[in-house]
């Protein structure tokens, strides 16, 4: 029985190639003969054969997955069959903390706001 198990809620949780290799437990060069990438065309169209990367800006963007499309690869093309892709919260950062700080601060604002 094949499980696909992803718990995803933003783009922030897209996965680098590190997190693609420890998945798939493969090494790092298996993995960027996996990915479709073109050094002729920056985001090239879908490829089912291929573990396709998230649209990029610029061709000094690391590569990121969605951890479906990780899983997806996985079952499909590896044929590999349990496939859990987890991605955890990144620890606080210093940004996140202010960020927090000032959205409490906003709330306040609001609150204070809205009495009078």
């Amino acid at each position: 029985m094949e499980h696909i198990d992803s718990n995803i809620s933003s783009e922030e949780e897209l996965v680098g190639i590190d997190e693609v290799q420890k998945f798939l437990n493969r090494s790092r060069a298996s993995v960027y003969r996996y990915t479709n990438t073109d050094l002729r065309n920056l985001n090239p169209s879908f490829n089912p054969r291929k573990l396709n990367p998230e649209f990029r800006t610029d061709q000094k963007d690391p590569l990121k997955f969605h951890p479906n499309e990780v899983a997806r690869f996985a079952k499909d093309i590896l044929r590999i069959k349990e496939v859990t892709v987890e991605v955890f919260n990144t620890p606080s950062s210093a940004t996140q903390n202010v960020l927090l700080q000032i959205l409490d601060e906003l709330k306040s604002i609001r609150t204070l706001l809205e009495k009078e």
